[in-house]
Formats: structure tokens, C-alpha cells, sequence
């Protein structure tokens, strides 16, 4: 399973975007009266960066960033921080150092600079745009669910912040979307595992593995599959009427998903069933929970 991963260019705040988005024939020298980095004089290029006034530092970071020069950006960043730690350009130099770390994807680096700015500025209009990149920062780690999915759930728990702190956002929204795909990994991963000890005839491990999904993923695209992959194990340890608990419960909850059709399948093999599946009318059919329980008990 591929993930997809976020565009580079969503998110950047808006204090931040008139610096990021400049386009035409205008450059980003042009918004400086002194130039940019290729107007410099003479005497400026011999100039050491901590010699360079915050403004210049920043305009000169910015402008390497659009030109994907992440090394320079960062020194010109860093330079502000240590050199005019209390002027507004540090702040400022804070969260693009974060930004720039996470275009040459040092995660890590990313995380720990944006962990500073949340912590000394708590009450910054950008502080949801740096919680939502330390997110991304997590996200953009999710391994392919054949390895440890550790880092989904950090991910998950990094957005889960975002919608946390600025339920009404933007950065909200998206993260709920990202939460989603999180979890689809996760029962992904479950699934994985749970085929893997079906073939190895260890069934009690499987169904495990098929009920977490069913469980605690039931809204994700997998969810049917665990149901049918239940009446599976179910008849093969010969529990006949667990397995038509479960093909009812599945296909109450999905009744044209072609894995209730498969599970229907296995029970005609077995003479448990007989005909095509039947269905309730969607408008008929109470919540998920409330067939789920009457079905079983």
C-alpha cells in the first residue's frame, strides 16, 4: 500500500505567504530597498552573516528557500535567532527554519524547531500552522504497513493535537482527513497480520487480529473484508453458527460490498446457506451497533 503524501506547498500562514508566493516579473529583492542576495555590493558580499541587519538576514533565508537552497536558508535563519534573538524577525526565522527542515525532509530537525516556537510562543497567530507542520512531520514518516507502524500512531496523535487546539481551522480539517487515512493504515496492518496467521492455520491469532479491525476500525474501507475473513476461520474451525452471526452482521452493514457475497459463498459451500444473500432495505436498517448486538445476542 502506497500513502499518499501531503503537498509541500499546503499550509504556509499567512504572515508567511506574501515572502513564499511572490511571483511575475516582481523578485523578492524587489520588496528590499538595499536588493537581494545577486544586488548585493561589493562591500556587502564580504559581509559575515552575523554583520548582516535581521531584515536583510531574513529577506536573503526567504529567498534561498524559493530557490530550494535549504543549507542557506537554515544558516540565514539561524543567523537571526543568534545574532537579534529578541527582534520580531526571530520569530519569524523560527518557524521558516521548521519550514525548511521539513522541505529537505530533516524530520527530526523540523520537529524540535517547531517544538521551540510552540513552547516560547504560545499565543503566535502562526501556532496553529506549527502545530499542523509538526503533524506533517510525523505523517510524512508512516511506513508501508509490511513494517512497525509506530509512526502512524504518532502521526495520528500529532493531528489529533491539530483538531484538539483548533477544532474550526483549516489545519483541522485536513488533519481529520489524515486521521482517517492513518486508521485505514492501521486496519491495513491488522489485516496483513491476520492473513498471514489465517495461512499459517493459527485461527485464535487471526480472529484477533480480523475482530480489532472490526472493532476498533469499522469505519475504514477494510472493515468488510474482516467480517468475511471471520466467517472464514469460523467455518474451517467448523463454528457454524458464529459464522452465520457474523455473515449477517455483515451483511446488514454492507449488503452489497462483494466480500458479503464471499462470506454467503463460504456458508453455501458448507450448506449453511442456500439461494443469493438477502438485504434489508438501507432506509430500514437501524444503526451499526444496534444490528450488531441484536444479530449476536
Amino acid at each position: 500500500m502506497t500513502f499518499a503524501r501531503v503537498p509541500r506547498s499546503y499550509g504556509v500562514p499567512a504572515a508567511l505567504a506574501l515572502l513564499l508566493l511572490v511571483g511575475g516579473c516582481q523578485t523578492l529583492s524587489s520588496l528590499w530597498p538595499w536588493g537581494g542576495p545577486s544586488d548585493k555590493s561589493d562591500d556587502e558580499k564580504e559581509l559575515k552573516l552575523e554583520e548582516l541587519p535581521p531584515d536583510l538576514l531574513y529577506s536573503n533565508g526567504v529567498d534561498a528557500l524559493r530557490k530550494e537552497s535549504y543549507s542557506t536558508a537554515v544558516k540565514h535563519f539561524e543567523a537571526i535567532q543568534q545574532n537579534y534573538p529578541y527582534s520580531p524577525w526571530a520569530t519569524n526565522a523560527q518557524l521558516m527554519e521548521g519550514y525548511t527542515e521539513y522541505r529537505r525532509n530533516n524530520y527530526t530537525e523540523a520537529v524540535g524547531q517547531l517544538d521551540r516556537f510552540i513552547q516560547l510562543h504560545p499565543s503566535s497567530k502562526d501556532v496553529a500552522y506549527a502545530y499542523y507542520l509538526r503533524s506533517l512531520c510525523f505523517y510524512e514518516q508512516i511506513a508501508d504497513i509490511s513494517r512497525d507502524q509506530k509512526g502512524t500512531q504518532e502521526a495520528m496523535s500529532a493531528l489529533q493535537e491539530v483538531v484538539n487546539r483548533f477544532p474550526e481551522s483549516a489545519y483541522a480539517r485536513d488533519a481529520r482527513l489524515k486521521i482517517d487515512l492513518c486508521r485505514d493504515h492501521l486496519a491495513g496492518k491488522e489485516m496483513l497480520i491476520g492473513r498471514y496467521y489465517e495461512k499459517q492455520h493459527l485461527y485464535a491469532a487471526a480472529i484477533g487480529r480480523y475482530q480489532r479491525v472490526v472493532d476498533d476500525f469499522q469505519t475504514t474501507n477494510h472493515a468488510p473484508e474482516a467480517l468475511s475473513r471471520l466467517v472464514e476461520v469460523y467455518l474451517k474451525l467448523g463454528l457454524v453458527d458464529e459464522a452465520k452471526r457474523t455473515a449477517a452482521v455483515l451483511g446488514y452493514n454492507y449488503p452489497g460490498n462483494s466480500w458479503y457475497q464471499v462470506a454467503w459463498n463460504d456458508l453455501v459451500d458448507v450448506g449453511a446457506a442456500q439461494g443469493s444473500p438477502t438485504t434489508v432495505a438501507k432506509e430500514e436498517r437501524p444503526g451499526f451497533w444496534t444490528r450488531t448486538w441484536g444479530w449476536i445476542f
